[in-house]
């Protein structure tokens, strides 16, 4: 009889929590008793345990077995325990050193015939066991890449239980098993889209590079084929490359979300592109046992784009109005609060009508100015008052075509490279503060002594607040946008010019 314990990883959102597996043979009646808060899949590992170790030739006691995953408060979600649970097992019955299985994090799920399937999640528990003091992680051999892409950690690879009980000294014959590969999307992702390929809208294009240089919002309004798609596709490509430690949180993102990260870090901003009937545990996470992140969280430090925004539900639409503000998503559950990061860009795209003809030259609108009126207002004014760019977009004419196909279109590469400047010029107006980002920074300091603009510059802007015509919070936000287009524009301080223009990207579609 004998006790034997190790550890693996719970997460919750991104955060991970150590957990202690304990395995204790005692009686003679044989069975199997996890504890510990597991959920379903969690509580069905016993079976998974007992069949893997039989087809490994490394079979667990026929006498009792208690599982105590501690600390027992903690909820305990998936099938990334087994590795764990079975080697403190078979350390408890002596056949590998318990002294061994207990200086490692072991996380993985069991397949039947003991090879060991890839964890979703890999990258931010990896993450977690180093921070909390571990220097040792053994994982399934399909995750190797992405375990070692943590510093400072010893990666150890396996692709059954055999092999990982022969690693911790038992007296097997190693047997060759071929590996189950992890998934790994980010390898089959193509290159960014071009600007190039935008025939016409200047003004759009414009706007998006301000947007890029400040982080803004986008509303973009136009007839079917205008070509609001092709813009808002275009944006992470304006975007600077991820600086580290957003590229670590982007890439343990993608890794909660099982879609891979493979043997480097994401350096590119993300597009998220959910379809307009997505729900709101889809657009912002959750689950009624493990909490996963949505399309919000997963479009951290990238694009959320929503094509054809009125079509969305309007639980869904308001449900991105907080992290909008706070660039955070917390999930409320039962059993525990999940934490998301939210610090995206929001870019939507709507017709102007149901038809979609409202305000097209070639075509006439059979909509009544009622339904217009209500299509449009199925996105609430609250959530509308947080875009920063509000713009109108029309299709192009066969005139307008000729014309941009005899002079030479913008490329990404170039409009990227304005945009690191403007945003380099941001970070070093704003050293000394918590923000880098125009779009970060908070009103009342925008408007006060370190940043205030002349009267002259802002008397457009002071009269559209008077007459109702902007919020309080539109006043800051167009400002935001004016210093937005100061840095695009290499000028150290925006004048009548761009507030002018920031207020016409913020009315663009009344004006």
């Amino acid at each position: 009889m004998g006790l034997a314990r190790t550890h693996a990883v719970a997460l919750v959102g991104l955060t991970g929590a150590l957990v202690e597996v304990e395995a204790d043979i005692s009686g003679q009646l044989p069975g199997i008793i996890l504890i510990g808060l597991p959920d379903a899949a969690l509580s069905e590992a016993t079976e998974r345990v007992r069949a893997a170790a039989k087809n490994s030739g490394c079979p667990l006691t026929r006498n009792k077995l208690t599982i105590n995953l501690s600390p027992a408060s903690l909820p305990k979600h998936g099938s990334g325990f087994d590795l764990a649970i079975a080697l403190a097992c078979l350390g408890a019955d002596q056949v590998v050193s318990p002294a061994s299985v207990g200086r490692v994090v072991h996380i993985g799920e069991l397949a039947l015939d003991g090879r060991l399937r890839p964890t979703p999640g890999m990258l931010p528990a990896v993450i977690a066991a180093s921070r909390l003091g571990h220097e040792t992680v053994m994982v399934p051999a399909g995750n190797v890449e992405e375990a070692s892409l943590v510093p400072g950690v010893r990666v150890i690879g396996v692709a059954s239980l055999r092999d990982a009980a022969i690693w911790h000294g038992a007296d097997l014959e190693p047997v060759q098993v071929d590996p189950i590969p992890a998934p790994d999307d980010a390898a089959a992702e193509t290159s960014e889209p071009d600007l190039a390929d935008i025939v016409g809208n200047d003004d759009a294009i414009l706007a998006l590079q301000i947007a890029a240089a400040g982080g803004h919002h986008v509303f973009m309004v136009g007839p079917p084929g205008a070509g609001k798609t092709m813009l808002a596709a275009r944006l992470p490509g304006l975007l600077p490359d991820l600086d580290p430690e957003a590229s670590l949180e982007v890439s343990s993102m993608r890794s909660l979300s099982g879609r891979g990260v493979g043997h480097t870090l994401i350096t590119r901003p993300p597009l998220e592109a959910p379809h307009h009937t997505a729900t709101a545990a889809a657009m912002v996470g959750g689950g009624s046992g493990q909490i996963r992140p949505g399309a919000a969280a997963r479009a951290s430090h990238g694009v959320l784009f929503l094509d054809e925004a009125p079509e969305f539900a309007s639980a869904v639409l308001d449900a991105l109005r907080q992290p909008l503000e706070s660039g955070v998503i917390s999930i409320h559950r039962a059993n525990g609060v999940a934490h998301f990061p939210a610090r995206f860009q929001l870019v939507m795209a709507a017709n102007p009508c149901p038809c979609g003809q409202y305000g097209a030259a070639d075509l006439d609108c059979t909509c009544p100015p009622s339904s217009r009126r209500r299509y449009l207002a199925r996105i609430s004014g609250p959530l509308l008052d947080r875009i920063d760019i509000q713009l109108k977009v029309q299709r192009i004419t066969a005139a307008q075509l000729r014309m941009a196909t005899e002079t030479p279109r913008q490329v990404s590469a170039v409009a990227r490279k304005r945009v690191v400047e403007a945003r380099s010029a941001a970070a070093e107006r704003l050293s000394g503060t918590p923000w880098t980002l125009n779009s970060a920074v908070p009103g009342p300091w925008l408007r006060g002594s370190q940043a205030r603009l002349g009267g002259a510059a802002t008397a457009t802007l002071d009269r559209a607040l008077e007459r109702g015509g902007i919020t309080m919070r539109g006043y800051d936000r167009v400002l935001r946008v004016a210093w937005s287009i100061a840095d695009l524009e290499g000028v150290a301080r925006p004048g009548i010019e761009q507030v002018g223009q920031a207020l016409y990207l913020r009315k663009g579609m009344t004006s």
